[in-house]
C-alpha cells in the first residue's frame, strides 16, 4: 500500500492529452484483462478541465507553423499575365473564443475550437505585362485578417504496445479572410484583384501547415508525457512497465487505459495472468481514478527489498522516545538491562527486512506480513561497537494510506508479532519475561508507527522529487478492496507545466 501514491503522477501524466485509443495494431489476446496491473480512468469533468489548456497548444501551433511562400499567376483581360508572391508570412495576433471537447464511443475525442481570430503579415510582390508591353513590378506589405473554426478528431493509436498520437483528422473552416495592402483598409481594385487570386490558395496553405503543426505538437506532447511517466515510475534500477495490457476504452463519460504494471528490477521481473480488473469496479463520480493490482504493489515491495531499501536506522532522541515510551519500573529495568548505562547518543538501532514482504489488499486496509530483524548497538567511550540486543520477529500489520497536504500518510491500525529470535547481552538465557513483554509492547505501540511514519516520509520525498507536489490534488481517497486498490481524486492542472514545455520545445 505504501507504494500506491508513488504511481499517481506517472499514470496521471499519460492522460494529460486526454487522447487514448488502442488500435488493432496491438494484439492483446482473448483475455487481455488478465494481464492488467494498472488502470487509469479519466472522466468527462477532467477532460473539460484539461481542455482549457487547448488554447495554449493551438496558439503554439499557429505561431510555430512555417508558412511557405505562396506564388501564382493569372491572366487578366487588358492587364495581361499577372504574377504574385507572398513571402515572410507570420502570425501577428491570435485569440481563441471557445474550445469544446466531446468524448465519442467510436473511440475518438473531438475538439471544436470556435472563432480563432488570427492576423497574418508579410510581403506581397507582384508584376504584370500589359497589352501594350507595359511592365510594372511592385512590393507592398500586407495584412490578412481571418476568423477560423477548427475541428479536431484526436486519437492515440497503439503501436508495439505504446501510445502514439494521431491528430491528422483536422479541418479548418474560414468565416473571414480579408487582405489589406500597405495598411489601407478601404476596398480597391488591386486589393480585390489579389484577394480573389490568392484566397483559395491561402486557405489550403493555412490548413495544411496549421494541421501539420498540430499533429506534430500532439506527437511531441505524447512522447514528452510518456517519457515523464516512464521516468516517474522508474527509480534507479526499479522500473514499472506501463505498456498497454488491453484495448483502451472511450465512453461518453470517461476515457480508460489499461497497462501491464509489471515490475522490473535487474534480473527480477514479475508476471501477471490472473488480474481481477473489470471496468465495473470504477465509477464516474470523481475526475480521476487509478486502479492498482495487489500484484503490482507486492512486486514493488519485493523490488525495494532486493534493492536494500527496506532498512531504517534510529538514533538519538528518536531512539530515546522509542525505549522510554512510558515511565515505569519495568521500562527502566529493561533499558538498564539493554544499554548498561550507555547514552542514547552513543547507541543506534537498525531495523531491516529479512525476506520479501507479503502484501495482501483487503477491505480493511493493506495487510503487510514480514520477517523483520532489529539490532541495537552501543559504542561506549573509548570502546568498540557492541551488539547489545538482536531479535527477529514476524510482524503482521494492517495499514491504511491517505494523501493529504501533499504528504503520504501511512496509518497502522492493528498488528501482531511472533518472536523468532531474541538475544540480549544482559540476558543470554532469554528467560526474562519482563524484557520480552517490554519489547513486544514497545514495538507494537511505538516501533511500528515510527517505522511506518519513516517509510511514509521517505515515499513523500520520493514523490516530491518526481513532481507530484506540483499538482493540486483535491480530496484524494485511497480505497482498498480484496486484491486491488483504487486511488480516486479531483485535481486542478498546473498551467505552467504545459507552458514551460511549449516554450522549450518551439
Amino acid at each position: 500500500m505504501s507504494w500506491a501514491g508513488r504511481m499517481i503522477l506517472g499514470i496521471f501524466r499519460i492522460f494529460l492529452l486526454v487522447f487514448v485509443h488502442a488500435s488493432a495494431a496491438c494484439d492483446f489476446g482473448p483475455f487481455p484483462y488478465r494481464a492488467t496491473g494498472v488502470v487509469c480512468r479519466m472522466t468527462k469533468p477532467a477532460a473539460l478541465l484539461l481542455n482549457q489548456e487547448t488554447a495554449q497548444v493551438i496558439q503554439a501551433a499557429f505561431r510555430s507553423a512555417k508558412f511557405p511562400n505562396i506564388t501564382g499567376e493569372r491572366s487578366v483581360r487588358l492587364l495581361g499575365k499577372v504574377a504574385y508572391e507572398l513571402t515572410n508570412i507570420q502570425v501577428n495576433d491570435l485569440s481563441i473564443e471557445k474550445s469544446d471537447v466531446e468524448l465519442k464511443e467510436n473511440n475518438a475525442i473531438y475538439l471544436a475550437i470556435k472563432n480563432v481570430t488570427a492576423s497574418f503579415k508579410g510581403t506581397l510582390t507582384y508584376g504584370y505585362a500589359g497589352a501594350w508591353f507595359l511592365r510594372l513590378f511592385h512590393s507592398v506589405d500586407f495584412e490578412i485578417e481571418s476568423s477560423i473554426d477548427l475541428q479536431l478528431g484526436i486519437k492515440l493509436t497503439c503501436q508495439e504496445d505504446k501510445l502514439v498520437a494521431d491528430a491528422s483528422d483536422c479541418y479548418l473552416t474560414f468565416h473571414k479572410l480579408t487582405l489589406h495592402l500597405q495598411g489601407d483598409k478601404e476596398p480597391g481594385w488591386l486589393k480585390q484583384l489579389f484577394t480573389d487570386f490568392i484566397s483559395f490558395t491561402l486557405k489550403l496553405v493555412l490548413k495544411r501547415e496549421v494541421c501539420k503543426e498540430i499533429n506534430s505538437l500532439a506527437q511531441m506532447l505524447a512522447n514528452f508525457v510518456l517519457d515523464l511517466a516512464a521516468n516517474f515510475v522508474r527509480d534507479k534500477d526499479i522500473i514499472v512497465d506501463l505498456s498497454l495490457a488491453a484495448d483502451s476504452l472511450i465512453q461518453t463519460g470517461y476515457v480508460e487505459s489499461r497497462h501491464k504494471g509489471l515490475v522490473l528490477y535487474k534480473n527480477y521481473s514479475s508476471t501477471l495472468s490472473d488480474s481481477v480488473f473489470s471496468p465495473s469496479l470504477l465509477t464516474e463520480s470523481r475526475m480521476l481514478y487509478f486502479w492498482l493490482s495487489e500484484h503490482t504493489l507486492s512486486s514493488l515491495a519485493s523490488a525495494a527489498f532486493l534493492d536494500g531499501r527496506l532498512v531504517s536506522t534510529i538514533r538519538g532522541e528518536k531512539l530515546q522516545a522509542l525505549f522510554e515510551m512510558e515511565d515505569t519500573e519495568a521500562q527502566r529495568k529493561a533499558v538498564q538491562m539493554i544499554f548498561q548505562g550507555v547514552s542514547y547518543n552513543d547507541s543506534v538501532a537498525k531495523v531491516w527486512s529479512l525476506a520479501h514482504p507479503q502484501i495482501s489488499l483487503q477491505p480493511e486496509g493493506t495487510v503487510v506480513k514480514c520477517l523483520v530483524a532489529v539490532e541495537v548497538s552501543t559504542l561506549p567511550a573509548g570502546g568498540e561497537s557492541l551488539v547489545v540486543l538482536y531479535m527477529e520477529k514476524e510482524i503482521t500489520v494492517t495499514i491504511q494510506a491517505a494523501y493529504a497536504e501533499k504528504k503520504l500518510i501511512l496509518q497502522p491500525l492493528d498488528s501482531s508479532m511472533e518472536f523468532k529470535v531474541l538475544k540480549c547481552t544482559a540476558d543470554p538465557s532469554g528467560n526474562d519475561p519482563s524484557l520480552r513483554n517490554f519489547l513486544q509492547n514497545m514495538i507494537s505501540v511505538v516501533g511500528i508507527p515510527e517505522v511506518t511514519s519513516s517509510i511514509g516520509s521517505a515515499l513523500t520525498s520520493l514523490m516530491d522529487r518526481k513532481g507530484i507536489n506540483l499538482f493540486d490534488i483535491i480530496n484524494p481517497e485511497i480505497v482498498t478492496r480484496k486484491g486491488y486498490v483504487i486511488v480516486q481524486l479531483d485535481f486542478d492542472f498546473p498551467h505552467h507545466l504545459l507552458l514551460d514545455f511549449l516554450h522549450k520545445s518551439l
